[in-house]
């Protein structure tokens, strides 16, 4: 049995036989000599080089430290010994082996409570639907095409946050430099918890989700889907354990993890701009605990800020969706084709 489905009754084989792993080599800093070979580690290119151990196009994941990421290079290379690269794709298109790779999900494999291992005698044994050649390139073709569009949306994302940022800081200044002193505005004094009240989320376990359309929220962002909400959007959820300091905004209705805090009253202030004054708080100066990172909310909740007043708020609400509508209008991406959907129905056969 595949990992991935097999629509169209592709013939199965193992990894293996399909594109085989191997470990890098090692290269020490002080060995490398300036030059234009990239080099790469187990989370990605890690310097350059002036000679090639392996020829491109080539196929590198990670073997120790980080596990999952796959990397693709169309020239010539030197996987390090952190690394594994494809020695053998048997004939298969390199590009798609790529996509394959990384739909593949291959943290699965992980071994080792110190350092996370790849034991890839585990994954060469795993069975993968083989297309022919040429259906291999259609897809490789196709899934080219969604991850441009996936890579400009985060550019534009990211264009849309750094001017977003510079906004908020003209309008308001950085909610981290207010105090009652400097304040000369006649915005109101108040305890956050008065600002934005934070509450732990709700327990979900993974045998309890049913398939359905509510996003579900950890602390470090979505993490699949329910057919029931807990809190009525919009809503601002932040990490309570594990990821400290992101702040993720949800227009419509949700379930926030008990991973996550979420917002549970606004007391009458805009959610938009309780999101990205959460955000400059820098919540990570709350966390306590040296094992796993906690956000301790009653460490900042007593604190005093200013609060200015809800029509400039408002203003700032309109900004910031003139800017998503602006910015996303030639960059919307089907929300039910994804490119990881995309990516597992293009595997299983059913593109």
């Amino acid at each position: 049995m595949s990992f991935f489905g097999n629509q169209s009754n592709w013939q199965l084989r193992s990894l293996k036989e399909i594109a085989t792993l191997k470990r890098g080599y090692d290269l020490p800093t002080k060995l490398r000599t300036a030059g234009k070979v990239p080099i790469y580690a187990a989370n990605g290119q890690n310097g350059s080089h002036n000679e090639a151990k392996i020829k491109g196009p080539g196929v590198i994941t990670g073997r120790s430290g980080t596990i999952g990421k796959v990397h693709y290079t169309s020239t010539d290379y030197w996987p390090l010994n952190t690394s594994l690269y494809v020695t053998n794709f048997h004939g298969n298109d390199p590009k798609w082996v790529f996509y394959m790779l990384k739909a593949f999900q291959l943290e699965r494999f992980v071994e080792g409570a110190g350092v996370p291992t790849l034991n890839r005698n585990l994954v060469h044994d795993e069975l993968i639907p083989l297309p022919p050649l040429d259906e291999q390139k259609r897809i490789a073709a196709i899934l080219d095409k969604a991850d441009t569009i996936r890579r400009k949306r985060q550019q534009a994302i990211q264009l849309a946050d750094d001017f977003l940022r510079s906004v908020f800081l003209d309008m308001f200044g950085d909610p981290v430099t207010w105090n009652k002193n400097d304040i000369a505005k006649g915005w109101t004094v108040k305890p956050i918890e008065e600002i934005s009240l934070l509450k732990r989320g709700y327990d979900l376990p993974k045998q309890s989700r049913l398939e359905g359309n509510i996003p579900i929220y950890a602390a470090n962002g979505i993490t699949g889907t329910h057919n029931e909400f807990k809190v009525k959007g919009p809503g601002v959820i932040t990490g309570r354990s594990g990821t400290i300091g992101k702040v993720i905004y949800s227009e419509n209705d949700f379930w926030p993890l008990n991973t996550a805090l979420y917002v549970t009253n606004f007391y009458g202030n805009n959610p938009k701009y309780i999101e990205w004054y959460l955000r400059f708080l820098n919540l990570e100066r709350y966390v306590q605990g040296a094992g796993v990172p906690t956000l301790n909310r009653n460490l900042f909740l007593k604190e005093v800020s200013a609060v200015p007043p809800k029509a400039e708020q408002d203003r700032f609400e309109v900004i910031c969706k003139l800017v998503s509508q602006l910015i996303f209008k030639n960059l919307d991406f089907n929300k039910k084709e994804l490119f990881n959907s995309l990516s597992q129905k293009a595997f299983a056969g059913e593109l």
